[in-house]
């Protein structure tokens, strides 16, 4: 029965480190749905960005290609080709180069965790807690008695075994 209850200590010490560090520890489902969550944000930003990036590829392209879009740029610029005639009017805004939309920068955030150290420190005060539970059990049931100090003297006569 005593290597039952021994074995039982440890069964408990060890469960509650398996249970802390499953669900709170480095590795622990949350973790994972915090790195899940984080990988969900990049792939939509990278995506976003990709989009900008196709767009801006396009616009360069016609840029570099196509007359009628390299005149339309050059009209916005105030640029006039040699058959136009100039006409300045005053108070309307100067042409102001068009920002365009890079994204939104995406940090990478470590996952919030218990740390390996605590789990263990938690699975050892278990073990230590359910051993002191037995052992106060076993005093109360008289399994464990405390040796007394009295000394009990020795009657009769003494035998001693000589070879």
């Amino acid at each position: 029965m005593k290597r039952a209850k021994y074995l039982t200590v440890l069964f408990a010490g060890t469960l509650v480190y398996v249970v802390l560090s499953l669900c709170f520890g480095q590795n622990s489902l949350r973790c994972y749905s915090q790195m899940e969550e984080q990988k969900r944000i990049v792939s939509k930003q990278k995506a976003e960005i990709q989009s900008i990036n196709t767009e801006l590829t396009l616009e360069l392209s016609a840029l570099k290609n196509d007359k009628a879009v390299i005149a339309a740029y050059a009209r916005k610029m105030d640029y006039v080709s040699d058959d136009e005639k100039l006409v300045k009017i005053t108070g309307l805004k100067p042409y102001q180069n068009a920002l365009y939309d890079t994204g939104t920068v995406v940090r990478h955030q470590e996952p919030e965790f218990v740390s390996e150290k605590i789990c263990k420190m938690a699975g050892i005060t278990a073990a230590l807690l359910v051993l002191l539970f037995m052992i106060i059990y076993d005093f109360k049931k008289g399994n464990i008695v405390l040796p007394s100090n009295k000394k009990v003297p020795v009657t009769g006569v003494p035998v001693y075994k000589i070879s």
